[in-house]
């Protein structure tokens, strides 16, 4: 059977030793972006890059020309990118967005760079740590009605979006963090706090009420159970998920702008969801059995309770706009942008030079820069000549995924990694996610996490066993 995932592999062994500057400072700039509503506008967007700089500063002389020589193919297809995009800005005007491309494929790559200079377990420590900010926050904007850390979305719902100012934004995030944590909790699963910072983040994913989070949640997840024991993930994945409903259902009656929120109710779920995630995982045998036979009869009563009563509006609200795979403003743009692909179809119309009409349910005429579709958004920019560059750096990504496995990276945290790359490909075909300047930044450094590791050797735990 394939080892990964399967070795319980203390926090202390996972490579290397000691936080390193290049991992306090990419995780001061990961800090730096979520606050400053992820690095969408230009002074947060200068503060990402500039911490990200330093990071690389600091790897580059801690040693790490040997990683920039492996990362070539990677820095050379970026390279390609960014020369494309100037081009066009050029040709066709876009100067500051080209500039902004350039940037973000800066600090994409000082990411890189810098966390191969870290502890891959410090790195994935730290950005759990600040996605359970972001989780908790964004439940608490939802739950109080705070505007900080929650969103009145089309004047009907509040979701979580923290002090990303986006629910979608937070959910990409989160989705990222959760990841790390199952990877974490898998690398010692008798870890209490590796088991709420997983639940913690599964609840504030929730909060957000993002159906493309959740669809790249799930993506990650198929993802690890390829690449991991499918036991051991459905044994710590489906506790969780259950406490994770729980805590959403206590939130429901929160989220509609037509009722007030429930701030007693909405505490109680996680509080309830809680137990069930930490303690559910620790039974064996029969007593596993039986709690989970109880859980779901109380489940199935809970639905047939429903059923029998009349549902409340907003409930019906609630499952009208989240509930279902319609999303009228993605499909508008996406049509805009396929008649704009249509007319530019190699070059593209330049970068940020194009917006998108179209007509809504009252026939109203809307008016978007964004198509929410990153990979659609390039080809309406850059024409599918410009395709070309991002395919090969998304190849040369690939490329250093592999080696980091070949290299023997820490197996469950590397799965957990990777699984966070896919998860953030899968989120950017239904959001603008790459204009926010902590995106680029978390995927170099989960790239560098995963490569080839430049810091101490990783030696695997003498006593590792597997998780029953």
């Amino acid at each position: 059977m394939d080892p990964l995932a399967l070795q319980r592999i203390p926090a202390r062994e996972m490579t290397g030793a000691g936080w390193t500057p290049p991992t306090l400072a990419l995780l001061g700039a990961s800090t730096a972006g979520i606050v400053t509503q992820g690095g969408f506008y230009l002074p947060g967007r200068t503060l990402v890059a500039v911490l990200a700089l330093t990071a690389l500063v600091l790897a580059v002389r801690a040693g790490a020309p040997a990683a920039l020589k492996e990362d070539r193919w990677l820095i050379g297809s970026a390279a390609a990118v960014a020369l494309w995009a100037v081009f066009r800005a050029a040709t066709a005007g876009g100067a500051a967005v080209a500039a902004g491309i350039c940037l973000s494929l800066a600090t994409l790559l000082a990411g890189v760079v810098a966390a191969r200079r870290a502890r891959p377990v410090d790195l994935a420590t730290g950005l759990v740590g600040i996605g359970v900010l972001v989780a908790v926050t964004g439940w608490a904007g939802v739950t109080w009605r705070i505007e900080r850390w929650s969103v009145l979305v089309e004047a009907t719902l509040w979701r979580a979006s923290s002090t990303l100012t986006y629910p979608n934004a937070a959910a990409a995030i989160l989705t990222v963090a959760a990841l790390l944590a199952f990877a974490l909790l898998l690398a010692e699963p008798g870890s209490v706090w590796r088991a709420c910072a997983f639940y913690l983040l599964l609840t504030g994913l929730a909060a957000t009420l993002s159906r493309a989070g959740a669809l790249a949640f799930a993506a990650g997840v198929l993802v690890f159970a390829f690449l991991a024991a499918v036991r051991a993930v459905l044994r710590h994945l489906a506790p969780a998920l259950l406490g994770a409903a729980v805590a959403l259902a206590g939130l429901a009656p929160s989220f509609p702008a037509t009722s007030a929120p429930r701030p007693l109710l909405a505490a109680g779920g996680p509080l309830l969801g809680g137990l069930i995630a930490v303690l559910l995982p620790k039974l064996r045998g029969g007593k596993l059995a039986a709690a989970w036979g109880l859980l779901l009869a109380a489940a199935a009563g809970a639905l047939a309770l429903l059923a029998t009563r009349p549902r409340p509006a907003q409930f019906d609200m609630l499952l009208h706009r989240r509930f279902t795979f319609a999303s009228q403003g993605r499909t508008g743009a996406l049509r805009s942008a396929l008649d704009q692909v249509a007319a530019h179809p190699l070059l593209g119309s330049g970068p940020g030079r194009a917006r998108y009409f179209w007509f809504d349910f009252e026939g109203q005429l809307v008016v978007s820069r964004w198509v929410h579709n990153e990979y659609l958004q390039w080809l309406v920019d850059l024409g599918a000549v410009g395709l070309v560059p991002l395919a090969a750096l998304g190849a040369a990504v690939v490329v250093a995924l592999r080696r980091g496995r070949a290299a023997g990276a820490p197996q469950p945290l590397w799965a957990g990694v990777v699984a966070a790359v896919a998860a953030l490909a899968v989120h950017s075909a239904f959001d603008f996610l790459w204009q926010l300047a902590v995106v680029p930044l978390v995927f170099g450094v989960l790239v560098g996490m995963a490569g080839p590791h430049h810091s101490e050797e990783f030696t695997p735990s003498p006593n590792g066993e597997e998780p029953q």
